[in-house]
């Protein structure tokens, strides 16, 4: 496995991060906020009313439900150990970085949200499925397309990504508490076997209790030690801008450089954020909303709320830290989480570790929830019955027990791979389907120019093709006789 990642693995991932996925992820993104005029600033305040007003209930899974299984999937181990980790190897710059691939990054979270709230399907028990592989067929007319994402994201989110949350998990645990990480692993595989086989209805619903408040936890904790560390406060923010750009490594030979802080900070961003991977878009199609703009709007919240909300928590928590735990002129004295744990144990004291343990724990199991939901649509797609999805939901089990006890560096640059080539097959999808997807921002916003509540009806909103299936004109009935 050494021999295969350092000769396969690497030299594909290097070639995927650093020559094509970091200027199309970046162009890709300028181009759907040129398009919509910058629909993320503009709009910022409807995404969050929509959002505040999206806990409806309905027979299905809500759009408030929807963000949090979106959102259980984006926040995760990257957000403490993969800024960590940004921190360590691409200096305080890639900070900056990860926000402007968040801030572009959210045109494109709307546009393949509201794709694949226009192209889904009804599953046999009434509720939704749909997502890249889905408007690649249905709207690319591309069969053999949907299938290669599909067997990507199964790979990559159902059996890779888990292995690695489950790691995470493990090791933070064995390391404030040395418990045994067979036990750890043990205990993790027992509270997700309930969930897991309650199916994406149930992960919805533990999504919706846990993830918000975990999120509000550690914001708040976050403003804590800075606002204990304020005077720290300006010089961090030099170290980001200044370090974005090369001046603080000109000036005080700091590890990184421009190039290590856009690549790393692009990469890291990507992991934690997701726009434009094609992994939320499952998600996002499983809501019921009247409008597809509706979800699209809501999960471009939820980027903002991961990158510029928790991301950003991790790193003024370490940043503020001071040279006493993070030296940016020698970052790899301490790296990962551990490098959080420490930083936030420096400024509130070692009372600290259970909370920081209990966090990481969350957010990594929530994960592990969110992967699952995005794996078991894709396997609807490719046609597998009940019986072949409760196989697959003992082989995530699995994954997530060998992940637990593992040495897991080469699943995680599997991952990297795979989760770099969903991103370049969905960012063309959305390339070629964004004018379904501008068609429909344009119906949404003649329905609010007009004060009403948007409607969503195939034949009325000027769509550039017909749309097979009569969800929307169910769905379009059913609002109207309410």
């Amino acid at each position: 496995m050494e021999f295969i990642q350092e000769n396969l693995v690497a030299p594909v991932s290097d070639l995927l991060y650093s020559y094509i996925l970091v200027y199309l992820l970046v162009g890709v993104g300028i181009y759907f906020t040129v398009r919509t005029r910058f629909i993320q600033v503009r709009y910022f305040t409807r995404m969050i009313k929509q959002l505040t007003h999206s806990r409806t209930h309905c027979d299905g899974v809500s759009p408030f439900q929807a963000f949090c299984v979106g959102l259980a999937s984006r926040v995760g181990t990257g957000n403490i150990a993969g800024v960590a980790i940004a921190l360590t190897i691409g200096g305080p710059g890639a900070i900056f970085w990860m926000w402007v691939v968040a801030a572009i990054g959210m045109a494109t979270a709307l546009i393949e949200s509201t794709l694949g709230q226009i192209f889904k399907v009804r599953a046999d028990d009434g509720s939704f499925r749909g997502g890249p592989a889905y408007y690649i067929q249905r709207g690319l007319g591309s069969r053999a397309g949907g299938v290669v994402f599909a067997v990507l994201l199964i790979f990559t989110f159902g059996i890779a990504f888990n292995m690695v949350q489950a790691n995470a998990i493990s090791d933070v645990v064995n390391g404030a508490y040395a418990v045994d990480v067979r036990w750890i692993t043990a205990g993790l595989v027992i509270l997700a076997a309930p969930v897991l086989f309650g199916g994406v209805r149930r992960v919805a619903r533990v999504a919706e209790v846990v993830l918000p408040l975990m999120a509000i936890v550690y914001a708040l904790l976050a403003l804590v030690i800075v606002a204990l560390n304020i005077d720290f406060l300006p010089e961090v923010l030099t170290q980001i801008i200044g370090g974005a750009f090369g001046l603080t490594e000109l000036a005080g030979g700091f590890t990184g450089g421009i190039a290590a802080a856009l690549l790393n900070g692009v990469k890291r961003g990507l992991f934690s954020n997701e726009a434009g991977m094609g992994s939320v878009p499952n998600v996002a199609a499983t809501a019921t909303v009247s409008h597809p703009v509706k979800q699209g709007l809501i999960q471009s919240v939820a980027v903002f709320v991961d990158t510029m909300v928790i991301c950003t928590a991790t790193a003024f928590i370490i940043l503020v830290s001071g040279p006493s735990v993070y030296d940016p002129a020698t970052p790899t004295r301490v790296e990962g989480a551990t490098l959080t744990q420490a930083a936030i144990a420096d400024s509130l004291g070692t009372w600290t570790v259970w909370l920081v343990t209990v966090l990481v724990f969350v957010f990594a199991f929530s994960s592990v929830l969110g992967n699952y939901v995005y794996a078991e649509i894709n396997l609807f797609f490719l046609g597998a019955g009940r019986k072949l999805i409760n196989v697959f939901r003992v082989l995530v089990l699995v994954a997530i027990g060998v992940g637990g006890v593992s040495q897991l560096t080469a699943v995680w640059a599997l991952a990297d791979v795979a989760m770099g080539l969903m991103a370049l097959v969905n960012l063309v999808a959305i390339v070629l389907l964004g004018k379904w997807a501008f068609a429909a921002i344009k119906d949404y916003h003649r329905q609010v120019d007009s004060g009403v509540d948007p409607v969503f009806v195939a034949e009325e909103a000027g769509l550039p093709g017909s749309l097979e299936g009569d969800i929307w004109q169910r769905e379009a009935k059913v609002k109207s006789e309410t």
